[in-house]
């Protein structure tokens, strides 16, 4: 148990590092008394000691079962570590504010008296925008946003002041809000005239585009290589191995996924024959090694070649558990009036094939000692998945119904009969609205000529619909030959990728 759960400290401490890229040492300047005094610089190690509970708090491992939360969190995440990068640059005072959304777990160090409250689930959404010009203030500003606590701070800079508990900081809370002479003066920049810049300039689809056009485009061209290099390498491993295909869970850059390939490569030249136990698997670059409840091949890119070498070895084992999981999967399915029990990789956790199996066996055992009688057949060409919530069952928006192991099932024969007929209607809806996003799709790439169109997982087809039917209405030149992601943040990614919100508009945008 304690190795498990060092390896699971040290992979996310890992992340961190990631997330929060190295920091050079930093000179501070003159800080608003608003928040402390101090007489050093703040290293880059010890920011990453105190913004622990901040990533315990919001690491994306902790969302797995929240698809959308958990690549919010990602995406700031990116954009948080691109700001403390570039706090770290000469010229940092004209560092233009950056909004982030997080959303935070409910942890021992945080409260939500005073703040919006937790949801049944777990977590809250916290919104707040960067405007500090060092990095003591970045780490103290996001701490007190996610109401953590800053006391830990000050044993890493005995000069820090942190700010005083709620009941005594009525008055000393509210920002000062200095004359505009002051910035004057100072050369210290307005954060209300920057936000109001930010605002007027970073939401508007056709001059962010302009803006970051160029950009754009030296970062593709450069990435061409690296691009070529890659498909390259996924079809002789594809090829040599005889897999179905090769992925990635996360948006990892070409370089790092060039160098995944080649430790796999590698590996394959070493051990040739093992690895073809693969044979006919889709390969999954992950967090961690194991076969995913559909029977992918997981590498987790933290293990060593050992580790993989152990998991292929043991894949005809794994064959036979997938075999066995199917038959449960249908015994289940006759149990239940002939409802598809299915594993939708978008929209749960990742499970292994092990956990999912014995999620479906729990659930088998109930049902086996509490038979709930349906009809035969009366729920034929529905689905369901399960889960490890507590919760109440509940009927998804594409037509699953979402069914956790621990459910009532004096009560689950009722939920699903009296909303089978609308379970058909959004099922229906889903697949009328997929063809529709699929025309629109082509019709987009043909239009501005892109060489790849996509979209992220957390963007769902409705969203998807309406984005590209108002991209159609308009005349964007600059998208011509570019690689476009809808999302739901504006950025330029390092290798050229545009992202721009699924809820762009040519002002502020939609809320």
């Amino acid at each position: 148990m304690f190795y498990r759960f060092s390896a699971f400290w040290l992979r996310s401490s890992t992340e961190m590092f990631c997330f929060l890229r190295p920091v050079r040492r930093l000179c501070l300047e003159k800080v608003s008394p608003r928040w402390f005094f101090c007489s050093r610089a703040f290293s880059g190690a010890e920011a990453v000691n105190a913004l622990r509970p901040f990533y315990f708090a919001v690491h994306p491992d902790f969302f797995g079962q929240h698809p959308k939360e958990r690549e919010v969190n990602e995406n700031s995440l990116q954009k948080l570590s691109v700001y403390l990068e570039n706090l770290q640059k000469p010229g940092s005072k004209s560092l233009k504010p950056t909004q982030l959304t997080f959303y935070v777990r409910e942890t021992d160090q945080n409260s939500s008296e005073g703040q919006e409250p937790f949801s049944t689930l777990g977590f809250r959404a916290v919104k707040f925008t960067l405007h500090t010009r060092d990095l003591l203030s970045t780490v103290l500003y996001i701490l007190n946003s996610c109401s953590l606590s800053v006391e830990h701070v000050q044993s890493l800079n005995s000069n820090v002041r942190p700010q005083p508990p709620k009941e005594a900081k009525r008055m000393s809370d509210r920002p000062i809000k200095w004359d505009k002479s002051y910035y004057s003066f100072t050369g210290f920049r307005d954060p209300d005239e920057d936000l109001e810049h930010v605002s007027k300039m970073e939401t508007t689809l056709t001059s962010w585009l302009g803006s970051n056009g160029k950009r754009a485009i030296k970062k593709l061209e450069n990435s061409l290589p690296l691009r070529k290099e890659l498909d390259r390498l996924k079809d002789e491993l594809s090829h040599q191995l005889q897999l179905s295909d090769i992925r990635w869970q996360r948006s990892w850059g070409l370089a790092h996924r060039c160098s995944q390939l080649h430790s796999l490569g590698r590996l394959a030249q070493q051990n040739l024959e093992t690895l073809k136990n693969a044979k006919g698997c889709t390969v999954i670059f992950t967090d961690r090694s194991g076969i995913s409840a559909v029977g992918h091949v997981m590498l987790g890119t933290m293990d060593v070649h050992h580790h993989w070498t152990k998991l292929f070895e043991r894949l005809p084992s794994y064959f036979d558990l997938q075999r066995r999981l199917l038959l449960l999967e249908n015994q289940i399915s006759r149990l239940l009036g002939d409802i598809q029990v299915v594993y939708i990789e978008e929209l749960q956790p990742v499970l292994t094939l092990d956990e999912y199996y014995s999620l479906l066996d729990v659930f088998y055992k109930r049902l086996l000692k509490n038979r709930v009688p349906f009809h035969p057949q009366s729920l034929r060409g529905l689905q369901m998945i399960l889960n490890s919530d507590r919760y109440a069952p509940s009927l998804h928006e594409l037509g699953h119904f979402n069914i956790p192991t621990l459910c009532d099932l004096a009560n689950l024969k009722w939920f699903i009969l009296t909303r089978a007929q609308q379970a058909r209607e959004n099922m229906k809806r889903k697949d009328e609205l997929k063809v529709i996003e699929d025309e629109l799709i082509q019709a987009s790439t043909k239009k501005f000529s892109l060489e790849k169109f996509y979209k992220e997982p957390s963007v769902s087809s409705k969203q998807m619909v309406d984005c590209c039917k108002r991209l159609l209405g308009q005349s964007l030149p600059y998208l011509q030959g570019m690689h476009l992601c809808v999302s739901h943040f504006y950025s330029v990614m390092q290798d050229g990728d545009l992202c721009i919100p699924w809820n762009w508009k040519n002002g502020e945008a939609i809320k």
